[in-house]
């Protein structure tokens, strides 16, 4: 049986705390308070990584405004981005003449950031913006505006608070780096999937 007594063989180290996230929340939300009065914005939630952070998010946000879905993707089942965008479920509500604000997770290539604006645009938005909890810029590939963000990452792979490995592990309420090499590991994957359920 694998045991799970090491957390330094999977897990890098804790990126950021509930306690930091919390003030990132609570920082970009009066930004996002006094640059949206009086406009009644659109919050357009990227899933499903941004979930948790659009939550927090919007209730430090003390300005009125509606909510949307947009899932769209670029990757497959691997860490890498496929570089093709596609719609997964799309816009419920109709964006001509509104100011939009996009809530993602992370940015990374930018790629989905791009086709997200590009489409709202075309839609007739009055304006699109993004506020994402992480940036990682290293990675952008693409001329794309991030207007806001809560904090710069570099180029290791990040768990937890709505990012997700194999789809899972988004409820970690903390982000931590994670080994990639040793994820792709198969006794590895489950020390860390035991790990998990320890912390939890």
């Amino acid at each position: 049986m694998v045991k799970a007594d090491n957390i330094n063989d999977i897990i890098d180290h804790k990126l950021f705390s509930e306690d930091d996230i919390h003030e990132m929340c609570v920082r970009l939300g009066k930004q996002l308070t006094e640059d949206y009065a009086g406009k009644k914005p659109l919050v357009v939630g990227a899933l499903k990584g941004a979930i948790y952070f659009l939550t927090d998010l919007t209730r430090q946000m003390d300005v009125a405004h509606q909510l949307d879905f947009i899932d769209v993707s670029s990757y497959g089942d691997g860490f890498e981005s496929t570089g093709k965008v596609k719609i997964v479920t799309d816009l419920a509500t109709d964006v001509k003449d509104r100011d939009v604000l996009i809530v993602e997770d992370i940015v990374d290539t930018g790629l989905t950031l791009k086709f997200m604006k590009d489409l709202i645009k075309k839609r007739g938005a009055k304006s699109v913006k993004c506020c994402a909890m992480l940036n990682k810029e290293s990675r952008r590939n693409v001329d794309v505006d991030l207007e806001y963000y809560g904090s710069k990452v570099g180029n290791e792979f990040v768990v937890g608070y709505g990012l997700d490995f194999l789809n899972m592990y988004r409820n970690i309420p903390y982000f931590v780096f994670v080994y990639k090499s040793k994820l792709a590991n198969p006794a590895m994957l489950i020390q860390f999937q035991l790990l998990i359920e320890r912390i939890d």
